[in-house]
C-alpha cells in the first residue's frame, strides 16, 4: 500500500523570519497527523531555519530546485550536496520553472539523476497545458514528459521517485480537475508511462501527487480516489490551519 505524500510548495513567497513564524504555527497539530508523509519546501535562503525548527519531527524538508552537477561556476544554482545538507527531497520540473527557467525533460532527467545519487528523494512534476487539455493532447504530453523524464534511472531506486500531476491550467487559477479526471490521469497515463520504463509493478508502487488549487476544502475529493497518493500544495500551503487540513485529509 502506498502511503499518501503531502509537500507545501512555497515557491517564492516567505522571508526568513515569516518561514519561521509559519514553521512555529504548523509544526505542533502537524506532527500530530500520522499515516502521511509532511514534507515543507520553502525557498533556499529559508532552508536552514525550517531544517531547526523541523529538528526531532517527521516532518521532511525539501528544496524547490537544484543543479545537477555536484559543483562549478553555475553561478546562482545550488547543488545536490548542498541541498543534501539539509534536505530530504527536492521538487523538480516543476511546471514555472519548465515555462520561465527553460527547464527541460532533458534537464529534468538530469536532475532526477542527481537526486537520486546522493540519496535525496525527487518529486517530479508533469503536466499539460490548457491549450493541449483542449486539444486532446493531455495523453501525449504527459506520457512524454514521464519516459523522457523519467528514462534510465536505476531500477531499484525509480520506486522511490514521486511524481506530482499537475494540470498547468489548474495551478494558482481556481481551476481544478475533477477529481474523477485527475485519477484517470494517474491511471490511465502516468501508471502506464511508468509500466512502459520499470514495469507493472514498480509503477503501481511509485506515488503520484495532484497539485493544482488544492485546498483544505477539495483536498478530501482528490485523496479519496484510488490512484492520487497526495498533493503538491501551492497557496494553501502558506497558510498553516489550510496545510494541516489536507495533511489530515491525506491520512484519512
Amino acid at each position: 500500500m502506498r502511503t499518501p505524500i503531502v509537500a507545501g510548495n512555497w515557491k517564492m513567497n516567505k522571508t526568513v523570519e515569516d518561514a519561521r513564524a509559519l514553521v512555529s504555527e504548523m509544526v505542533p497539530n502537524l506532527s500530530k497527523v500520522n499515516g502521511v508523509e509532511k514534507v515543507l519546501c520553502p525557498t533556499f535562503v529559508s532552508i536552514v531555519a525550517v531544517s531547526n525548527l523541523l529538528e526531532g519531527t517527521e516532518i521532511g524538508l525539501g528544496a524547490q530546485n537544484m543543479h545537477w552537477e555536484e559543483n562549478g561556476a553555475f553561478t546562482g544554482e545550488v547543488s545536490p550536496v548542498m541541498v543534501s545538507e539539509f534536505c530530504q527531497y527536492v521538487i523538480i520540473g516543476h511546471s514555472e520553472r519548465r515555462a520561465y527557467f527553460a527547464e527541460t525533460d532533458e534537464t529534468v532527467n538530469k536532475k532526477v539523476k542527481a537526486a537520486q545519487a546522493i540519496g535525496l528523494i525527487p518529486i517530479v512534476c508533469v503536466g499539460e497545458s490548457l491549450e493541449e487539455n483542449k486539444a486532446g493532447e493531455t495523453a501525449v504530453i504527459v506520457t512524454n514528459q514521464i519516459l523522457e523524464g523519467l528514462k534510465e534511472l536505476d531500477p531499484a531506486l525509480a520506486p522511490k521517485v514521486v511524481v506530482a500531476y499537475e494540470p498547468i491550467w489548474a495551478i494558482g487559477t481556481g481551476l481544478t480537475a475533477t477529481p474523477e479526471d485527475a485519477n484517470a490521469v494517474v491511471k490511465d497515463v502516468i501508471r502506464p508511462a511508468l509500466a512502459r520504463l520499470y514495469g507493472k509493478e514498480t509503477a503501481q508502487a511509485i506515488r503520484v501527487q495532484y497539485g493544482g488549487s488544492v485546498k483544505g476544502d477539495n483536498a478530501l475529493d482528490f485523496f479519496s480516489q484510488p490512484d492520487i497518493d497526495g498533493a503538491l500544495v501551492g497557496g494553501a500551503a502558506l497558510k498553516a490551519d489550510d496545510f494541516i487540513k489536507i495533511a489530515q485529509a491525506a491520512a484519512g
